[in-house]
């Protein structure tokens, strides 16, 4: 495992007015570059890679002063490296996992230093997804709910029809987290499930789980990035069951996790009653989760979906046997799912990959790539474009014969 090593501005200041005292011709300047290089990867990598690039310049026709230098900042700093290095051991976050959980092998997350940056392998096989995480448009969470006030406000103005509607659904509360349970609890109430009873359970399961809110606003901003049908944000919060149908799912998968089963599955049965969408309270999805159209959507008990996944109606995530353990399909991040795609078992999908439209995928996909066809095959891998960059789900089978 590498170590970051930051090295204090006064330090590095003083290595380099050491340098660069040493000459002021041409080749002092070429004596100052290799040393200043060999310092920024010590910044973030560790001895084993100093010594490397310090070899590199030695093969690559430096000259004899140029290695002694070079040379020279590497003794200097390795014992200081060694120590920090020992510190931020002691002190380094758990290793980050896949959405599966499982430690990540050969692959790195966003921010993620490789052991050598120019030699690591795993860089040239599995490039790191932009799209895994997400940055809000919006300088804060309150903004981003001024915002949709100010939508609504707008609309209640040009439209008065929908005055009273709008203003119970958005403009009477005082949180975005009210309004989504309002508005929840009101498309779901029934008779014997009251929507008032929803209402309190919703505010309740949002006030207990932040994450939850913050999962919606990634959603929010997920649907307005990729769907050219959407122009404002009270579209999505008031009239996309997608998007409404997997905000039900995350408070069901939180009364799930807590042992409140009976109410989540009687949440979940109401889901696919009113939205046609059936997710198991016990699948997993990441943030930024588009579901467009979502009509027919099925996602099993031992599913998971990581972030910034795109899904479209008819989607099938199912499950192959009948064992009580995993069964279900394990999605990465940044995937686009296609129109009617099947993903059936205990496969896996890579991060960044594309499933074309009526796929059925009973094998694993590889990070990057493109899979068609029943059964489905990759057509094409190390795909530079991210999925939720076009949302391109069938332009690239017009050469794919079956």
């Amino acid at each position: 495992m590498s170590s970051v090593v930051s090295f204090s501005e006064a330090r590095v200041a003083a290595i380099r007015d050491k340098l660069t005292r040493r000459s002021s011709s041409s080749a002092g300047l070429q004596m100052y570059r290799a040393p200043s290089r060999l310092l920024r990867l010590a910044q973030a990598s560790s001895r084993t890679a100093c010594r490397r690039h310090a070899a590199t310049f030695d093969r690559s026709g430096s000259t004899g002063k140029q290695v002694s230098a070079n040379q020279e900042v590497f003794e200097t700093l390795s014992p200081q490296m060694e120590k920090w290095a020992r510190q931020l051991e002691q002190r380094a976050p758990p290793k980050r996992t896949d959405p599966v959980g499982l430690p990540l092998t050969g692959e790195r997350m966003c921010g993620e230093q490789p052991d050598d940056p120019v030699s690591d392998p795993s860089i040239q096989v599995h490039r790191p997804a932009k799209c895994w995480g997400w940055r809000s448009h919006h300088p804060s969470p309150l903004a981003m709910w001024q915002e949709i006030r100010r939508e609504a406000e707008e609309a209640s103005i040009d439209e008065p029809a929908l005055a009273s509607f709008l203003h119970s659904s958005i403009m009477a509360h005082s949180s975005l987290e009210r309004a989504v349970s309002f508005v929840l609890a009101n498309k779901l109430g029934n008779q014997t499930l009251m929507p008032v009873q929803l209402l309190s359970v919703f505010c309740e399961v949002l006030e207990q789980d932040p994450n939850i809110i913050d999962s919606i606003r990634a959603d929010l901003q997920a649907v307005m990035d990729r769907d050219p049908a959407c122009e404002a944000y009270i579209q999505i919060l008031l009239f996309f069951k997608g998007f409404q149908a997997v905000t039900a799912h995350r408070i069901a998968h939180h009364l799930w996790e807590t042992d409140r089963r009976p109410l989540a599955l009687a949440l979940q049965s109401r889901v696919s009653e009113v939205f046609h969408v059936d997710i198991h309270p016990a699948a997993k999805i990441g943030k930024g989760m588009l579901l467009d159209h979502a009509t027919g959507v099925v996602i099993g008990e031992t599913a998971v979906v990581g972030d910034n996944v795109s899904m479209l109606h008819h989607v099938t995530l199912g499950g192959s046997g009948t064992g009580k353990g995993c069964r279900h399909p394990k999605i990465g991040h940044g995937v686009l799912l296609g129109a009617g795609a099947n993903v059936l078992g205990p496969v896996r999908v890579g991060d960044g990959a594309r499933v074309g439209a009526g796929s059925v995928v009973v094998s694993d996909i590889p990070h990057h790539s493109v899979a068609v066809g029943i059964p489905a095959r990759v057509i094409r891998v190390d795909q530079k474009r991210e999925p939720v960059d076009d949302m391109a789900q069938c332009g690239f089978m017009y050469d794919y014969i079956i």
